[in-house]
């Protein structure tokens, strides 16, 4: 499978889950404990994956930042979203310098 046929399918796992019975699957007990315990879980994967890459073990860092990932995924389908708007918005920047993008950001917040 390729990238974006690897979130697709994942993003149509994690909303079927939603269904789910909470002692069903990890994703649909996630779900079940709230906001609160998927930012967790996403802060918790985080610090491993920068952990990871501080201490240069590249299998490691893919490791942690695939579950990095997965959680991301996962606090974004309990918000209603998926990765096709992360996408979309990646796409957006692509070819704008961070620092015309930044400065985007900053005019947008004293609007």
């Amino acid at each position: 499978m390729k990238g974006n046929e690897i979130l697709e399918e994942l993003a149509r796992v994690l909303e079927a889950r939603k269904q789910a019975a909470p002692d069903s699957s990890y994703v649909a007990g996630l779900y079940a404990k709230g906001l609160d315990a998927i930012l967790k879980k996403v802060g918790e994967e985080a610090t491993e994956t920068v952990v990871a890459a501080k201490n240069g073990d590249p299998q490691q860092l893919v490791y942690e930042t695939a579950d990095l990932w997965f959680h991301c995924l996962v606090m974004l389908a309990h918000q209603g979203l998926g990765p096709e708007a992360v996408l979309a918005e990646l796409g957006r920047r692509f070819g704008v310098s961070g620092i015309e993008e930044k400065a985007g950001r900053s005019s947008q917040k004293s609007s």
